[in-house]
């Protein structure tokens, strides 16, 4: 990888040709934030390419169209509050925290140690203010609820009932669905507590643990 910005700037040329990936803050923040410093270093040549890259523990970085879609979906706006399960490496909770503010962005891991990398990596790369604690996502965070948005970055069975309630009324709940067959799913929470979805496509992601 001789220059990672180039790179950058021409994945999202190619990615602005894809069909849902037409929101230009989301593929700005995309072009800002350098996802080959959130790849491990022996991927790096393949930081720009646009598929998921293993990181480590079983999990995965998400392919920058997927990431891109989810953000677009979510209609992330300036000063939202965000709940995300399962920070992984970072990548995504860095490409939110610049449509959101990092200071917005609450994430939840599994794995103590992605957490830990996580959190020294989104320092290193300008996004320190991202709040990240390991822990069981399927409980949320409830310390900074409600939340506006709140996604999985990984598949579950439904929508893990802490997460719903830790929504505000109104806000979207993002995650994909399924045992075996996913499919990504958005939801507005209702005032009562139920979900309005819809069906956004098949999707592979690894399992919420």
């Amino acid at each position: 990888m001789n220059d990672p910005a180039r790179d950058r700037a021409a994945l999202v040329d190619r990615l602005r040709s894809r069909e849902r990936l037409d929101d230009e803050r989301v593929l700005d923040a995309l072009e800002t934030v350098p996802r080959h410093e959130f790849v491990p270093e022996e991927r790096r040549d393949r930081a720009y390419v646009d598929s998921p890259l293993p990181i480590g523990e079983e999990q995965t970085i998400s392919a920058p169209h997927m990431v891109a879609i989810m953000a677009t979906l979510l209609e992330l706006q300036p000063g939202d509050r965000v709940l995300e399960i399962g920070t992984g490496c970072g990548y995504h909770a860095a490409v939110t925290a610049e449509l959101v503010g990092a200071e917005n962005v609450y994430s939840v891991e599994y794995h103590d140690s992605l957490a830990q990398a996580a959190r020294e990596r989104l320092a290193a790369t300008g996004y320190g203010d991202v709040s990240v604690r390991p822990g069981d996502g399927k409980q949320g965070w409830a310390d900074h609820a409600p939340y506006d948005r709140a996604y999985l970055t990984c598949a579950a069975p439904e929508f893990p009932r802490a997460v719903v309630e830790q929504t505000r009324p109104g806000g979207l709940v993002l995650a994909p669905i399924g045992n075996g067959r996913q499919r990504l799913v958005r939801a507005r929470r209702r005032a009562d507590g139920s979900l309005e979805r819809e069906t956004h496509g098949a999707v592979r992601f690894v399992p919420l643990q």
